[in-house]
């Protein structure tokens, strides 16, 4: 008697022939999205909240830490950590799992590399969600930049101090950080919920580091010159964009990347910072929804 090995929809996928990212299915349903978590190097745990929204309304999404991240093998190579290889596993998790003409979900690093597969793989997806993502990094920079210096003064000498030794993992600058800056433009719900802040206690800082740097407003990774604002216009898919009002990235460069990509819709989540689906998960959620929704009754085409 032949039957089906259930798995509680896990699937290991071999990519780049010899590494193995975790995956998971939740729901069923003809209308499927994958999702690409933030950091990099971060994990899908901090989506956990979408099992409470998107099932219930027919649409299938697919967990997926990339490589390096905590479900997935976390091999010690640097030369792995960059945008062009992991665009390319995205890829190759597509058909692993059989994905076509479906949503692609990126939030923050997960958004930036949603933009890199439509630029290359559009004709695979039917439209793409681009969360909490600004369109180059030097504009992201800029922004962060003008949203540290609002802070008090001691406060931003207290980062300088730490910053001008390079101690960035220092307890008293990574807590100044933390408390000053993450809680009012990352998160600002305190405390944070538990998926988030499990998400970030299992942060890979060698992937992080070698990308992005040392933390939020010090980029000095490889993917520091990265800039898509010249290729917008070729994205022709239904693209939702979302940000949140007290978000790390500029809500007019949000509305900017709205008026570039033909087939666009902006969300601001005036309640939201850089986590907004969960500091305005009302709006974040009602407009998610309603974009689906709109894309699978054709008000808004391919």
């Amino acid at each position: 008697m032949k039957y089906e090995i259930k798995t509680g929809g896990v699937k290991m996928i071999q990519i780049d022939g010899k590494y193995n990212v975790w995956t998971k299915k939740v729901g069923n349903s003809a209308t499927k999205m994958l999702t690409l978590h933030g950091g990099p190097g971060a994990t899908h745990e901090y989506f956990e909240c979408f099992e409470d929204f998107l099932p219930q309304e027919g649409i299938e999404f697919y967990y997926y830490d990339q490589l390096g991240s905590a479900y997935s093998d976390q091999p010690k190579d640097k030369s792995l950590w960059n945008v062009d290889r992991f665009r390319d596993e995205v890829e190759q998790v597509r058909v692993a799992l059989g994905l076509d003409s479906f949503y692609l979900f990126g939030q923050s690093w997960g958004g930036m590399l949603g933009i890199e597969y439509a630029l290359k793989y559009q004709h695979h997806l039917k439209a793409l969600i681009i969360s909490n993502m600004t369109s180059s990094i030097n504009s992201y920079v800029r922004y962060v930049n003008e949203l540290r210096h609002k802070f008090p003064r001691e406060i931003i000498e207290t980062w300088e101090k730490y910053e001008a030794a390079g101690q960035y993992n220092a307890p008293e600058y990574e807590e100044a950080v933390f408390k000053n800056f993450y809680m009012k433009h990352l998160c600002t719900i305190d405390p944070w919920p538990e998926p988030v802040a499990r998400a970030f206690k299992h942060l890979n800082t060698d992937v992080y580091n070698t990308m992005q740097g040392p933390n939020e407003f010090v980029v000095t990774g490889n993917f520091k010159d990265w800039d898509t604002w010249n290729d917008l216009q070729s994205i022709m898919i239904p693209t939702l964009l979302i940000v949140g009002r007290q978000d790390t990235m500029s809500v007019e460069d949000i509305q900017k990347m709205g008026q570039l990509i033909p087939n666009s819709r902006v969300v601001v989540c005036e309640n939201g910072s850089h986590i907004s689906m969960y500091d305005d998960q009302e709006t974040y959620f009602r407009e998610l929804l309603k974009f689906i929704k709109d894309v699978e009754t054709s008000k808004l085409s391919k």
